[in-house]
């Protein structure tokens, strides 16, 4: 096979830059910056007033103190819990869990970058940074409990582990190396690829999958040592997942069948044009049958594969095909099954790829503008140029124009899903109030449409009788109103099941979002009895997730 993806060995002044780079060297000035201008974004414009949308409720129920845990779904990992664990665990309060999970994306953006300090430049990596940072999407699930922004840090930053420890000889000078042994590079590649295997199981199989071919294909990375730690960072990052598999649902095979079941089936579906409808806002689109009206959103989605090709046609002359080619093959990898296997899009689903490609793009808007940046081509010799080529002034106008509209459209979008957000918080709480007044309060269970998230908003317990989070049964739920406040939720226009017809049926004042609905609260007198007073709570024990 070929060596032509290796990382080339630097020349002597490259090799100084580096050795000043792998201690800091002038990157963290760069990359601090962006990290905290990324949270101050999130606390000034996303956090206040948000609530917690019906994904994060899942995930903060099972780490709570004091909501009980809802049904976990069989596609569902429980990595993002750990994190939102500490906050979780001991308030309620959504504004501490958010500012928590917002300073955590910011220290976590910034261990992704720095990993590749050694790799690219500073200000590359800085403008790659504040690039994916700026986006919508990043911003928006900067401080939720969701998994999908962790999945890309963990890619990101195995990625630049890995190449860091491939071009690593253990020490060695051959072919002008530095000698430098850059000892923590495979634990980093075990805690990337651990990291997206604890927040997203099959993200980390398509993580791997390239590393591993790449390792394959180029022999002087044919090392046992780099097949190892990919094998390390799959196994401890997916374990749980598959030793829950086991425990709570009747297997590995069994679980990935009824995830794909829960997906809507996994096979061959094109969701390219799913995706770009979804740009404009939608934090899911399923079914994603919508006109396809704010074109300008998805700008920017249409230009990115243009100018990744364009950053790596740039780095591969000065650093060498690896860290050119690496980035984009990889997020090509994660974003094929979001794009081509489900009937459905989420945004939040790109940003592995997104975190990915934005170092090649970093690349060639630097490289427009005319601006040489470190180990940049001069003369022809590559890697002997130190920087400070002179800028091109109408490329940097027209990159500058461009940039300014781009996160024009950005805060755009990112200001009306925060309103989408809001006007969610304000309706379950409206929603929670009233059924606090109709007497259903903790401990108590709730069922029926949107019954997870509002159980969560109200204290409750929420368990299904049908569909993918079915946890009971009619009966279970009939004989538990006799211990607890119990009620079920029904959509406007749907039917009551026959079990609550009796019941006292209450409307909700859910407007706008929750319009229309109802729910049926079981008579006290099923939990009372002639005596007046509430029966002890059954004792059952409570599912696991």
């Amino acid at each position: 096979m070929s060596d032509r993806m290796s990382v080339a060995p630097p020349p002597a002044r490259a090799r100084t830059r580096a050795a000043a780079s792998r201690t800091g060297g002038g990157a963290l000035p760069w990359l601090a910056g962006v990290c905290a201008a990324f949270v101050l974004v999130q606390l000034a414009l996303v956090v206040p007033g948000s609530g917690l949308a019906w994904d994060e409720t899942v995930y903060t129920s099972q780490v709570s103190g004091r909501v009980p845990a809802a049904f976990f779904s069989a596609p569902r990992a429980r990595g993002i819990t750990f994190l939102a664990a500490p906050v979780a665990q001991v308030t309620t309060s959504v504004l501490a869990l958010r500012v928590w999970m917002a300073l955590l994306s910011g220290l976590g953006l910034l261990a992704a970058l720095w990993v590749w300090r050694a790799l690219v430049p500073p200000r590359v990596l800085a403008t790659a940074g504040g690039l994916f940072a700026a986006l919508w999407i990043t911003l928006f699930y900067g401080p939720q409990v969701m998994p999908n922004l962790w999945s890309a840090y963990g890619a990101l930053a195995a990625v630049g582990c890995f190449l860091r420890a491939a071009r690593d000889r253990g020490g060695s000078r051959d072919r002008g190396g530095s000698g430098h042994r850059d000892r923590w590079a495979l634990a980093g590649v075990v805690a990337g690829v651990a990291v997206t295997g604890l927040m997203r199981p099959p993200d980390a199989v398509w993580l791997v999958v390239p590393l591993a071919g790449a390792a394959l294909w180029v022999r002087r990375w044919r090392r046992p040592a780099l097949f190892a730690v990919l094998a390390a960072g799959l196994l401890l990052g997916c374990a749980e997942w598959v030793v829950e598999a086991y425990a709570d649902y009747g297997g590995l095979a069994e679980r990935l069948r009824l995830a794909g079941r829960i997906q809507g089936g996994i096979g061959r579906h094109f969701a390219v044009d799913d995706q770009v409808r979804a740009l404009d806002g939608r934090a899911l689109c399923r079914p994603c049958d919508v006109p396809w009206r704010h074109k300008a959103t998805a700008g920017w989605w249409f230009a990115l594969p243009f100018l990744a090709v364009g950053g790596v046609v740039a780095a591969r002359r000065t650093r060498g095909p690896a860290v050119a080619v690496l980035p984009p093959l990889t997020a090509a990898f994660l974003a094929f099954p979001y794009l081509f296997t489900i009937d459905y899009a989420a945004p939040r689903f790109l940003l592995p790829a997104y975190a990915l490609l934005a170092l090649p793009v970093a690349e060639c808007l630097w490289r427009l503008t005319g601006a040489a940046v470190p180990g940049g081509v001069r003369g022809g010799v590559r890697g002997a140029g130190g920087g400070g080529g002179r800028p091109r002034p109408v490329a940097v106008g027209l990159v500058a124009a461009a940039l300014v509209g781009h996160l024009a459209v950005q805060y755009a979008v990112l200001a009306g899903a925060v309103h989408n957000n809001r006007v969610m918080r304000r309706s379950f709480d409206a929603v929670a109030a009233a059924l606090h007044r109709a007497g259903v309060r903790p401990p108590c269970v709730l069922s029926g449409s949107a019954a997870v998230p509002l159980a969560f908003y109200a204290g409750c317990a929420s368990r299904e009788t049908g569909g993918p989070d079915a946890s009971t049964t009619p009966a279970a739920l009939v004989a538990r109103a006799r211990g607890e406040p119990v009620a079920v939720v029904v959509a406007p226009g749907g039917t009551p099941p026959g079990y609550v017809r009796a019941w006292a049926s209450v409307p909700l004042p859910g407007a706008p979002a929750l319009t229309g609905y109802r729910a049926y609260v079981a008579p006290p007198a099923r939990r009372d009895g002639a005596s007046g007073t509430r029966a002890r709570p059954s004792s059952g024990a409570r599912p696991r997730g």
